[in-house]
């Protein structure tokens, strides 16, 4: 007997939000001396001049990834929380438009959809998040292939565990965790569970390092304690250096494509989303490391996280015209 298809091939999991950018001329930076550690400076009290708004209506980790792979082609559908406004709605709409199943998106009628503003200046960001207050229920899911969790609001820890519980029900699912900031400032105890259950666990060198405090660990060092955590395969982003992985027995490390970026918001999500989709199309780690590479690359040229995520023809383009940047084995 033919075992019945799942009803999606992706069903990513968390808070959604609406992103404001609002891009500056007027502003200053100042760097401590010998720190990476840089202040964004505005006049205090005055009125500043804005040079261009953007908004984004279905932003957040995990809608950017719902978004991300259904332009890659994938059925994705989209587990969140809004408020009953016209926030909330823009953020439904904008899902129905971008083809996520927008079914499971749950209308909060007591709190206001949650909301992001970026300042931009000089492709750097800085934000400011509000996560509305939650009491977070996970619905009864259909049949996916994988399930995408990223950032959610606060008190999101008993949600952690009916997830956790809800895949250990699933052995079949595919878990892909991209821990979100208030994951991550929960420490290393509170996403233990979630880690071990992980398939993909993807994050960036400064969550690894907060997670993992303990020395001064090489990216080697985080990727194989992630893994021995229980984490199938680990992927840790490090900026302009590229990304590093490893699966158990080998050490990736892919460089990113060459370019000018122009905002950096949803590099991360879109390196993850794709790696993500990459492998449920059972392409292999390096190539799929390609995808995230290629993805990445095409959002940082515009503003927001969303605006440049590649379609599946797009993303075959990408790649064909960087071919020469691959993922290398590296030896620890």
């Amino acid at each position: 007997m033919t075992a019945k298809k799942p009803s999606f091939d992706v069903i990513a999991i968390g808070e959604s939000l609406r992103d404001v950018f609002y891009l500056l001329h007027e502003a200053s930076v100042s760097c401590s001396l010998h720190t990476e550690r840089c202040l964004l400076c505005l006049e205090y009290a005055e009125k500043i001049p804005v040079q261009h708004i953007v908004k984004v209506h279905a932003a957040g980790n995990s809608a950017n990834a719902a978004v991300g792979s259904a332009r890659l082609g994938l059925k994705s559908a989209l587990v969140s929380w809004v408020g009953k406004d016209a926030a909330g709605q823009e953020i439904q709409f904008a899902l129905e438009t971008e083809g996520v199943d927008q079914k499971y998106v749950l209308v909060d009628e007591k709190s206001s959809t949650s909301e992001a503003t970026l300042l931009i200046f000089k492709g750097e960001r800085t934000q400011l998040v509000h996560f509305e207050p939650r009491t977070y229920v996970l619905p009864k899911l259909p049949s996916t292939r994988c399930i995408y969790y990223s950032a959610m609001g606060n008190k999101h820890q008993a949600f952690d565990k009916m997830l956790v519980a809800e895949l250990k029900k699933r052995p079949e699912t595919k878990f892909s965790f991209q821990p979100g900031t208030t994951h991550v400032r929960a420490g290393l105890s509170a996403i233990k569970a979630l880690i071990r259950q992980s398939w993909l666990f993807i994050l960036n060198k400064d969550e690894a390092h907060h997670l993992l405090p303990d020395g001064d660990r090489t990216i080697h060092n985080l990727c194989e304690n992630f893994y021995h955590l229980g984490a199938k395969i680990v992927v840790i982003t490090d900026g302009v250096k590229g990304a590093f992985a490893f699966d158990g027995k080998t050490h990736w490390h892919m460089p990113i494509f060459p370019g000018d970026a122009f905002e950096r918001t949803g590099a991360g999500d879109s390196f993850a989303t794709a790696v993500t989709c990459a492998l449920l199309k059972n392409l292999d780690l390096p190539e799929a490391l390609r995808w995230g590479a290629a993805n990445s690359w095409s959002v940082v040229k515009q503003v927001g996280p969303q605006a440049g995520l590649l379609t599946e023809s797009a993303m075959n383009k990408v790649l064909k015209a960087h071919s020469k940047y691959n993922a290398r084995i590296i030896s620890v």
